[in-house]
């Protein structure tokens, strides 16, 4: 029978197996962004996420197992999605908007994972494992709030400037439109 202990060290090895990889990604995020903030932002989340797979190895440690990663599909899958999106808008005012969306999406399901741990490890009475969890949940959120802050701050504006043939410069969105914006990167 498969316990609570199994579907954490599943889990574990899901999400140390998502790390690596966005280790490899977030130097190619920073990289298509035009932004320097933005660029800024992949290169710090980048060093934290390093990080974030020495604490992952200290959990399995924990539970005295060695690391090793199992496929993480859901991240597989959300980094190919931010690829396409890359790609596609390249070349567009809306590029900075695309990988900010990109990166939350990631983050989310960061989010989501890494509470689930965090619980589940204090459920299995672990405190130094739910204590190295929960400080990876605190940077996931905290990468998080930074995307949605560049994408209010100007990420988002930018991309709204994507037409060439604007009859009026000058003209600015409507106040409904600029909060739909805003708050679609939340």
């Amino acid at each position: 029978m498969k316990t609570l202990k199994d579907l954490f060290l599943n889990e574990l090895a899901d999400m140390y197996d998502a790390e690596r990889r966005i280790v490899k990604a977030l130097p190619k995020m920073a990289d298509a962004a035009t932004c320097d903030d933005l660029k800024g932002a992949f290169q710090a989340h980048l060093e934290e996420t390093e990080s974030h797979v020495k604490k992952l190895e200290q959990v399995f440690e924990c539970f005295d197992h060695k690391a090793k990663g199992k496929t993480c599909k859901a991240t597989v899958g959300l980094l190919e999605e931010g690829e396409e999106l890359a790609a596609a808008f390249e070349d567009s005012p809306a590029i900075n908007a695309a990988l900010i969306a990109a990166a939350q999406k990631i983050e989310h399901y960061e989010m989501a994972s890494y509470g689930c741990l965090h619980e589940w490890a204090g459920l299995l009475g672990n405190e130094e494992a739910a204590g190295l969890l929960l400080e990876i949940l605190e940077e996931e959120k905290a990468a998080n709030e930074a995307l949605s802050a560049l994408a209010i701050a100007s990420s988002n504006q930018e991309a709204l400037g994507e037409s060439d043939d604007e009859s009026d410069e000058d003209e600015k969105p409507s106040g409904r439109l600029q909060k739909a914006v805003a708050t679609s990167s939340r």
